[in-house]
């Protein structure tokens, strides 16, 4: 084996002092708005034009809007200034009164879900304004809070288009994350469902589909009961009504599905008959 050189001898017998630890943005002697300002600064050193144009080519908000909502930045560098923030529910209320479009994300990806409150829920539902910021926050935070179930149903005789979108994205969010629901609330929702397939808003029709093929992917006998609703919207004489269920027939009795849902039953029998 070849000797180490006297210098890399002495550099790898050297004490290596330990790393020195950066003070948080969240430590809690920090004032909250400090909090706030060195967050949001986190969030506009990371934009860029890439994803500033994004935000117009998704249809989140309108080109002429981006300049005084958004700085444009990453969903995948949004959650890694989430990840280093950790659960912080003040900062994520300040956050959110903040209005800014990343920092309203950022609010959803921080806060507590044990903490936040129906009338917090129903506060932030009327400041959606855009199809990215309604989904996050039904996705990430307001399915994990003990009042989901009831802002659905509440959510969605809501008129304003993004408010009774919220409905349906967070029954779509509850699908895959409320490990806990019986098939019955889900079968019930689909009646919420039905009664919103004449709703011809373009985000309100794409998130009620979302939610019927959903509930349908969750298990075999909720496939049954979404397929059934579906097949019966596809015959219906309502434009809106027959693309939704068109669409999900296709979607739920298509290979993709069919051959996870049996994968799952297989798995169900093996697991009980080793018990």
């Amino acid at each position: 084996m070849p000797r180490k050189s006297k210098a890399a001898l002495a550099q790898s017998t050297k004490k290596r002092r330990p790393l020195r630890k950066k003070k948080s943005s969240t430590d809690p002697g920090l004032p909250l708005s400090d909090q706030v300002d060195t967050a949001i600064a986190s969030l506009k050193k990371l934009s860029t034009q890439k994803d500033r144009d994004n935000l117009a080519r998704f249809a989140i908000m309108k080109a002429e809007d981006i300049v005084d909502k958004a700085f444009g930045v990453s969903m995948s560098n949004m959650q890694s200034v989430a990840k280093l923030l950790g659960r912080k529910h003040e900062l994520a209320l300040a956050l959110w009164d903040s209005g800014w479009y990343e920092a309203r994300m950022l609010a959803s990806l921080v806060d507590d879900p044990a903490l936040v409150t129906p009338s917090q829920m129903d506060r932030w539902c009327r400041d959606f304004d855009n199809w990215g910021i309604c989904d996050t926050v039904c996705f990430c935070l307001f399915d994990r809070t003990p009042h989901a179930w009831c802002k659905v149903t509440q959510w969605s005789r809501r008129r304003e288009e993004f408010e009774k979108r919220a409905a349906f994205a967070l029954l779509w969010g509850l699908t895959v994350h409320d490990k806990a629901a019986d098939d019955g609330r889900f079968v019930e929702a689909l009646r919420l469902v039905e009664r919103a397939t004449s709703d011809e808003r373009h985000f309100v029709k794409k998130a009620v589909n979302m939610a019927l093929r959903a509930i349908g992917k969750r298990n075999a006998a909720l496939h049954a009961a979404a397929v059934a609703v579906a097949r019966r919207l596809a015959t219906s004489p309502h434009a809106t009504a027959q693309w939704i269920g068109k669409d999900a027939v296709r979607d739920l009795t298509g290979p993709s599905v069919t051959r996870r849902l049996a994968a799952r039953r297989r798995s169900a029998v093996e697991r009980s008959s080793k018990k």
